[in-house]
């Protein structure tokens, strides 16, 4: 958890704020304490999706979706106004890694008790979403948490009532609908949904928990490939344990019909207790106790943790205080549980404000009042050792061939004071560029202070860099630390072609007729890359699909979109920001150009594929060059 931003609230509703939780593509997740003393998780909307009518009737939906649920299986509902003008809803917070956290960067696949135990709680969690009248559409490792009382579903943002489910895998901009590793054969075709491709995405879960791996290949094999694999292949069970084989492949079965039912497997699974191995309950574990240390802060100050006494960041006494929550219009209870799963760790974003001393230079000049420095002026050209000099680059979460969050920085020569450095922060959901001054510099090490916004996309969303230290490890590596962000830097380039030129060119994704049908050729999708530098607009995606009506039939006419994205990055992967619509060349229903992402090529059947991956846990889209 973070501290709360000087632009963050200090209370939304009833809740009291302790600290932020993360950001996502859909809001900001604080953690927050109702009246009663219950920790509880808050997000709120984004200002630019809150003026969105559909967005909100997407909510509104979301949120009666998961009222007829009831809490069992998933985080319960403590309070929501769908109406306000920046809309928010409180779930319970849940204290648990997910289970792709676990078995994928932690753990690895998990002892067969527990994935018996992991496949009971989870039916028993479908068993009352689909008593509710409710197909999830998105069940995968990612959006399954693991607690001490048993896993908990999270995530029903496309959650639908299974009598309004007719358009099976795909939404009415003709994208999928799923995660395509984790998705059902009749989700694939496109076919209307049961509470069955529930079970048998339970089943690919169930595969991963216990190998690591999906069974119908990863996404480097390309998406197309996974989702033939999935309508027409059977399920690749190397590795899984005799004991479980029949469950899984019960639930894998292709026809819809003929897999268990989500009360009949939460009946007949018997699990032992504790259900998880005693490594993760020790996790599990550590993290109560941080919580507790936090809400213990919190208590003691009677002021959100990790904030002065006014309530603002007190890394360097910034006296602006929180705005204060704009009040609802109405109130009403409800539940989202996709807020939970936007928990993401947001690096450092505190703001830190620098006075810099003029005469503060290399040593002859140290100490000395303005004017007396003889022949030596008192603001020296430049004080950046020539080793610190360039472009370099760091990956905060993720890793280096799968980045989550990445950070460049470039220094150039200046004076202490100046402004020597331009940084480019990414996450999954927002790019942010400025220029910081430079505090002191040695041979050793570089200090960074005071910063501002020069480019934010989307608008208005980034906060000034906090303050940096750079430490030399080697020519070509340093430490990059902000706050409690920590990560390795490396050299990086410079200059006005970054891009590869590999990947300079324009790529067309193949539509399947065996996953869009006759109507496959009337789906377009190109991306053109072209050269430039760090900042510039190098990526462009144009999508074309056919409009649906209101009952989800196709209509004549077609759907334009043309998205760009400025470059970000310029290692391999190349890493760039959001997609923003461009307004000359897209139809009004454009509104959402997509995550931050990066780009790889790989070599398939003798062809190079560009692969185009977001920045978050989902499956890259695959192009080929035309």
């Amino acid at each position: 958890m973070d501290p709360l931003n000087a632009e963050d609230p200090v209370s939304i509703g009833p809740f009291r704020l302790l600290g932020r939780l993360g950001v996502g593509g859909m809001g900001r997740v604080f953690l927050a304490r109702s009246a009663g003393g219950r920790t509880v998780a808050v997000k709120v909307v984004h200002a630019e999706l809150a003026v969105q009518d559909e967005f909100r009737r997407r909510f509104a939906r979301e949120v009666a979706a998961l009222e007829r649920v009831g809490g069992t299986g998933t985080t319960p509902v403590l309070g929501s106004d769908t109406a306000a003008e920046a809309p928010w809803v409180a779930i319970g917070y849940v204290p648990g890694p997910s289970l792709r956290t676990v078995v994928g960067d932690e753990f690895g696949p998990l002892p067969t008790a527990t994935v018996r135990a992991l496949a009971a709680g989870i039916a028993r969690a479908l068993t009352h979403v689909h008593a509710a009248g409710l197909v999830h559409r998105d069940l995968k490792p990612s959006n399954i948490l693991l607690t001490v009382d048993g896993p908990q579903i999270i995530d029903f943002g496309i959650a639908r009532a299974v009598d309004t489910i007719t358009d099976g895998g795909l939404t009415s901009t003709g994208a999928v609908v799923g995660s395509p590793g984790f998705m059902s054969p009749e989700q694939v075709r496109g076919e209307k949904l049961t509470p069955a491709s529930d079970v048998f995405c339970l089943g690919s879960v169930l595969v991963y928990a216990a190998t690591g791996r999906s069974p119908f290949g990863t996404a480097d094999s390309g998406v197309h490939a996974t989702m033939f694999r999935i309508a027409h292949d059977e399920p690749d069970l190397t590795g899984l344990a005799p004991e479980l084989a029949g469950l899984v492949r019960a639930c894998l079965g292709k026809d819809p019909a003929g897999r268990p039912s989500a009360a009949e497997l939460a009946e007949t699974i018997t699990v032992t207790d504790p259900w998880l191995p005693a490594d993760v309950l020790a996790r599990l574990g550590r993290h109560a106790a941080r919580l507790l240390e936090t809400e213990a802060e919190a208590t003691a100050t009677g002021t959100p943790a990790g904030t002065g006494a006014g309530g603002t960041n007190d890394t360097a006494g910034d006296p602006t205080p929180a705005p204060a929550p704009k009040p609802p219009r109405r109130r009403r209870t409800g539940l989202i549980a996709a807020a939970t799963a936007l928990v993401v760790a947001a690096a450092a974003a505190l703001t830190y404000t620098f006075w810099p001393d003029p005469d503060t230079g290399r040593d002859e000049q140290k100490n000395r009042a303005r004017g007396e420095t003889d022949s030596v002026a008192a603001r020296p050209a430049g004080i950046v050792p020539a080793s610190f000099l360039g472009a370099w680059e760091g990956v905060l979460r993720g890793s280096a061939d799968h980045p989550r969050e990445t950070v460049r920085i470039e220094l150039t020569q200046g004076a202490a004071g100046s402004k020597v450095s331009t940084y480019v922060q990414v996450t999954d959901e927002r790019l942010c560029m400025g220029r910081s001054r430079l505090v002191s510099a040695d041979e050793d090490k570089v200090v960074l202070g005071e910063s501002d916004v020069t480019t934010s996309v989307p608008a208005q969303r980034c906060t000034p860099a906090a303050h940096q230290t750079l430490a030399l490890r080697s020519p070509d590596v340093l430490e990059w630390t902000s706050g409690a962000a920590k990560a390795t830097f490396r050299k990086a380039r410079t200059g006005t072609d970054i891009v590869p030129a590999t990947l300079v060119g324009t790529w067309q994704m193949k539509k399947d007729p065996l996953i869009y049908g006759e109507n496959a050729d009337r789906y377009t999708d190109e991306v053109t890359i072209t050269q430039g530098p760090i900042g510039a607009t190098v990526y462009r995606n144009v999508q074309v699909y056919p409009r649906q009506d209101d009952e989800g039939n196709l209509t004549g006419d077609a759907v334009s979109c043309t998205f760009t994205a400025l470059l970000a990055g310029s290692g391999t992967p190349l890493v760039i920001g959001p997609g923003t619509p461009d307004p000359d060349s897209s139809d009004a229903d454009c509104t959402h150009g997509g995550n931050s992402g990066y780009l790889t090529l790989v070599r398939s059947e003798g062809k190079e594929r560009l692969l185009v991956f977001p920045m978050l846990d989902g499956e890259p889209g695959e192009y080929q060059r035309r």
